[in-house]
């Protein structure tokens, strides 16, 4: 897996600073350190709210219409390892601290927040491109989901029309090769009755009236997951 790391090869060698000292290359570090844990990462599907990870952390979604690569002032920025330090950050905070998704979340986007200042980039700039290949929940494009997605995030938002949209879509054929469809569509229905029943709201999702609330808390203008 190629990334732009700043030395993928070089040993460590310790820096003339104190340990605890914050810098932009130890941020550097940092998030090469993460990308080489990645065991998989998959670009060949369609992920809602643009990254996402399977139910046993070993894969790291990111939307197939996601570039890769950002032309940022003269400098081309590749944008993957941010994902993957959200992504890595969210999944371990819920699976080993067993935190909510939405407190994981906003922990997750400060780290992501932090590596894009430290690589010399505007927060506003990186969130206004990322925001334009996000596809939410009632995006037409999600036509290719990946059977292992962890759904969590989605039962903690109460997103009950992407899971009824999912269904719906193992219903009609579409789903990936080799996936018992039978087994697929009982999980994603099982999931659905478990979010209506715990989240005590009317079939479809948030009401009109509750989605912006739910947009507000993610802390961004449009959600991202």
């Amino acid at each position: 897996m190629a990334f732009d790391y700043c030395h993928p090869t070089a040993p460590h060698k310790k820096l003339r600073l104190p340990n605890w000292y914050v810098s932009s290359l130890m941020m550097d570090r940092a998030l090469d350190a993460v990308a080489r844990k990645v065991k998989t990462l998959d670009r060949k599907h369609d992920i809602p709210y643009l990254a996402g990870y399977s139910k046993d952390g070993k894969t790291i979604y990111i939307d197939r219409h996601m570039p890769s690569e950002w032309e940022y002032k003269g400098r081309t920025i590749n944008t993957d390892r941010f994902l993957l330090l959200h992504e890595e950050v969210e999944k371990t905070l819920i699976d080993q601290l067993d935190l909510h998704y939405l407190h994981a979340h906003q922990i997750a986007t400060r780290a992501e927040e932090a590596a894009v200042r430290a690589a010399g980039i505007s927060w506003r700039d990186y969130d206004r491109f990322m925001q334009k290949y996000v596809k939410t929940m009632d995006d037409e494009r999600l036509t290719k989901v990946p059977a292992d997605l962890d759904l969590k995030p989605y039962r903690d938002e109460h997103d009950t029309d992407l899971l009824e949209r999912m269904a719906t879509s193992i219903e009609k054929g579409i789903y990936p090769a080799g996936v018992d469809k039978a087994k697929l569509h009982a999980k994603i229905k099982g999931q659905l009755k478990t979010v209506m029943t715990h989240s005590h709201q009317p079939k479809g999702g948030l009401s009109a009236k509750a989605k912006p609330a739910a947009k507000k808390a993610t802390g961004q203008k449009t959600k991202r997951k």
